[in-house]
């Protein structure tokens, strides 16, 4: 792995988790007054599962963007990933809209596949590595789903 990769995807990895940040606000009256479901995961669980995810697509990115060559055009479906991570905390949380937040998180699970067969075709491991991140984003969906059901 080049170490400018992992610069590289760790400070774009690092600026997704602070954009999408800076929209949450799990302790405000909107978010503590949604129906929601009984299996939505306590608070407490997100950001070091987040802090995991985030982790694993900055080493398994870097590792994918060190072997595959430059028109491979794994660094476009990274970025195109990113902003779709960040913007669902921005569609959720800043505009209010669990239902578009549904569609969002949908979006951002079917790059998250494809990021994942990409990273694959440059390294079994690294592609592997973010099958997590895939399921994370498909229970992100599941879950962004059901709140926009219980809270039309």
């Amino acid at each position: 792995m080049r170490w400018r990769a992992l610069v590289g995807s760790g400070v774009a990895v690092a600026a997704t988790a602070v954009v999408g940040a800076s929209a949450v606000d799990a302790d405000g009256v909107w978010f503590r007054e949604l129906r929601k479901p009984r299996w939505q995961p306590p608070p407490q669980v997100f950001g070091p599962v987040w802090t995991a995810l985030y982790a694993d697509i900055a080493v398994s990115s870097a590792v994918a963007l060190s072997k595959l060559p430059r028109r491979s055009g794994f660094a476009p479906a990274l970025t195109a990933n990113l902003l779709l991570n960040a913007g669902w905390t921005w569609v959720f949380w800043g505009a209010r809209r669990p239902s578009w937040a549904a569609v969002e998180a949908a979006a951002l699970t079917a790059s998250s596949v494809d990021l994942l067969a990409r990273a694959a075709r440059a390294d079994a491991r690294a592609g592997a590595a973010l099958a997590p991140y895939v399921a994370w984003c498909a229970f992100a969906t599941a879950l962004s789903t059901a709140i926009a059901r219980r809270n039309p």
